[in-house]
């Protein structure tokens, strides 16, 4: 297989550098994988938002009043921190958080915006999941089985390399709105928040 130089050198802080490493196709094919992941987060949000009767009855929906993150929250059995995710069940800042976080992650995955942010929220809130269920115990603090099927390597920590590869691979641009975002007002002066 030929390696093809480029014909002219290629600044680091152009676009094109970013993406110089990455076939189209392989883009496209990212880019899939970034909107259905953010689809992973937002019909959640939309769901305990509004109480569309997923997971979610109307009667609880979050905009009737109900808490978003008290029935996870007060169910968790298992690991070093359950005392404390069991303490913050029905918490309007953990709500907000959670919705946030749910909500934030889920628009800009789909837009394609905002990835940078992206990669490094999206990854300490599976951080947080991932410890609330903590995939390493065998045995929930009652005995029962808990179920888990890998020790470390569950969705929250795919869910967590995808957020950081659709950044890194700038997939925004493709299937969505990265290209005009990086083109905004706002982000020349903050790049940050590409």
């Amino acid at each position: 297989m030929a390696v093809q130089q480029p014909s002219r050198p290629v600044s680091l802080a152009t676009p094109e550098a970013e993406d110089a490493d990455v076939p189209s196709t392989a883009l496209r094919v990212l880019a899939v994988v970034r909107i259905a992941t953010g689809m992973v987060f937002l019909w959640p949000f939309l769901d305990k938002a509004l109480g569309l009767g997923y997971s979610t009855p109307s009667e609880n929906a979050w905009v009737r009043g109900g808490s978003p993150a008290e029935g996870y929250l007060s169910s968790v059995t298992v690991g070093p921190l359950e005392s404390v995710f069991q303490s913050w069940a029905g918490a309007a800042l953990v709500d907000w958080l959670y919705m946030a976080g749910m909500g934030g992650l889920g628009v800009a995955l789909v837009l394609g915006i905002g990835l940078r942010v992206t990669a490094i929220a999206g990854p300490l809130l599976m951080l947080t999941l991932w410890l609330s269920m903590y995939p390493p115990a065998r045995h929930a603090s009652d005995g029962t089985p808990t179920m888990s099927t890998n020790p470390l390597f569950d969705q929250h920590v795919v869910y967590a390399g995808v957020m950081v590869a659709v950044a890194l691979c700038s997939a925004g641009r493709v299937y969505g709105l990265g290209g005009w975002w990086e083109r905004t007002q706002l982000v020349r002066s903050f790049p940050w928040l590409r």
